[in-house]
């Protein structure tokens, strides 16, 4: 029974979680030969001051880039 833990900056739509599980479970079937019955996947939402990057929250990142 694989289980996928999943970490994203949070933003992602429902419809683009679902096609991440739905093409992460297709990857296990057809490389591993796993049952999707008994495949799991959970994504995460990270908030954006909960990530880090090059020493910086991905928050302060993008105040300081405009983005």
């Amino acid at each position: 029974m694989p289980f996928i833990s999943v970490r994203i900056l949070e933003g992602a739509t429902p419809e683009q979680k679902s096609e991440v599980i739905a093409g992460i479970t297709d990857v296990m079937v057809k490389v591993l030969g796993k049952n999707p019955e008994t495949t799991h996947i959970v994504i995460e939402d990270v908030p954006a001051e909960n990530w880090g990057h090059k020493g910086k929250s991905v928050a302060d990142a993008r105040k300081q880039s405009g983005s």
